[in-house]
């Protein structure tokens, strides 16, 4: 059930192991936009904001965890690209301690905070409550996001994508068939889309370690794998931590923007939560390509194989120039009518707002795209540190642009605060790859038995 990513053809490689990777992000932005089509169509277009407004939030924390998990999956994918077996199982189970811990932490800290953040990013009253109420169960059920999320990147650092695809889809179709139970059955309007989300999680994550029990002899864990490591557990804090920083000092920009929106009214708000799924799906090729090339990246440097690593950054870089090109034709021929499908074709303003979005965030996909996989190949490496500082540059330059667009050109002004800040990360993390390539071309990265990191140098190749 699991795949070598250090031998073969690093095209074909990457392309075996990023298509069920982009079938499963389209299945994840299916049930997504599911929940969104079904509470403006059967609620109302002001609880379709209200779900929008989250959106920055959302991702501040669960994005998080996605990073934590991505993070501590680095370390499993350099010990099973260095044949280090039991490296892995240790490393299975440090990350589920951590894990735990973690999140009843800022579980704790979320429910503590949301009226108050929600009250700072100058939510429109009429969406007040249902904003707040959205957001605590998504709060309530963070548990079963990591749960979910630890064990699929797990499971993806061993090479293996379809497994987590399978998943993936079971959690999509329960999620929309758990929607209209809740919404349209039940009538808990948002709240219900919520339960949908943390439930169909929840059900799928247990799912999939009742199947890795049975089809991961590799991840069977013994006594001896729970042995508490100090060390090698920080090794993948260090690791970990940074990549979910780097993620949630992006869901501040993001949030930061969205209280700049705010101001423009629950109408532009609605269009531009419209418009911000539909991109989503545009953009999730590219993204497929990005998250492939975290785990290419981390075997092959587990492995010591450098000049690996470079050959599948630039055949990713073809391939991204590709679908960065189809994913900006596919929002400007069809942003409206998709968008219609979230609201009905009479909202007029509400299409025209994400429209404008789609066709401004569109023409910079390629952009999105050299950051995908830039950043996840220096993660990859264990380069952790060097991501967060591009999302630092991303929040600065997102905040800024927001602020100072929206002063002088309005709504596009907001719009166009995203690609700002994507160019700016990318030319820093262009910069910082040619470097570590440069600097490191012999650096081979191992875990001696003790879990602590050793160094030793070898051609690379």
């Amino acid at each position: 059930m699991t795949q070598d990513m250090t031998t073969g053809s690093p095209l074909k490689v990457i392309i075996r192991f990023s298509l069920p990777v982009f079938i499963g992000c389209l299945f994840q932005q299916f049930y997504s936009m599911a929940d969104t089509i079904i509470v403006g169509r059967t609620v109302s277009v002001q609880a379709l904001a209200a779900v929008g407004v989250t959106g920055g939030v959302s991702f501040l924390v669960l994005g998080f965890f996605f990073g934590l998990t991505g993070g501590f999956a680095v370390v499993t994918g350099q010990c099973f690209g260095a044949k280090d077996y039991d490296g892995v199982r240790r490393s299975v189970a440090v990350s589920t301690v951590l894990c735990i811990v973690i999140s009843i932490l800022v579980t704790a800290l979320c429910v503590l905070t949301a009226r108050p953040l929600f009250v700072a990013m100058n939510t429109p009253a009429d969406i007040f409550d249902d904003t707040l109420t959205y957001m605590l169960v998504i709060y309530y059920g963070i548990w079963a996001s990591v749960f979910y999320n630890m064990i699929s990147s797990i499971i993806r650092a061993l090479g293996d994508s379809i497994t987590p695809l399978i998943f993936l889809v079971v959690a999509s179709l329960l999620n929309i068939g758990l929607d209209f139970l809740f919404i349209l059955n039940f009538g808990m309007g948002v709240a219900g889309a919520a339960w949908a989300t943390v439930l169909s999680q929840a059900i799928s994550g247990f799912l999939c370690l009742w199947y890795v029990a049975r089809k991961f002899p590799i991840l069977k864990l013994k006594r001896s794998d729970c042995k508490w490591n100090s060390a090698f557990a920080w090794e993948h804090l260090r690791v970990g931590l940074p990549m979910a920083f780097q993620f949630s000092i992006t869901a501040i920009g993001c949030i930061i923007l969205q209280a700049v929106l705010n101001l423009f009214g629950s109408t532009v708000v609605a269009g531009f939560t419209a418009g911000s799924k539909i991109d989503l799906l545009a953009v999730q090729a590219i993204a497929a390509i990005g998250m492939t090339m975290a785990t290419y990246a981390a075997q092959n440097f587990g492995a010591g194989k450098i000049a690996r690593i470079r050959t599948g950054v630039n055949k990713s870089t073809l391939l991204c120039v590709v679908f960065s090109a189809l994913a900006c034709v596919f929002v400007i021929l069809f942003g409206r009518p998709m968008t219609a499908l979230f609201v009905g074709a009479g909202e007029k303003e509400v299409i025209d707002a994400s429209q404008t979005y789609l066709v401004l965030n569109g023409i910079f996909y390629l952009v999105l795209g050299l950051l995908f996989i830039f950043r996840n190949t220096l993660q990859g490496m264990g380069f952790a540190l060097i991501p967060l500082l591009g999302g630092v540059s991303e929040l600065l330059l997102r905040v800024v642009a927001a602020f100072v667009f929206a002063r002088y050109f309005g709504y596009p002004g907001v719009c166009l605060a995203s690609p700002a800040a994507w160019i700016g990360a990318t030319v820093i993390l262009i910069v910082t790859y040619a470097i570590v390539m440069r600097r490191y071309a012999r650096l081979h990265y191992r875990y001696r038995p003790d879990g602590h990191p050793a160094f030793s140098y070898m051609d690379g190749r």
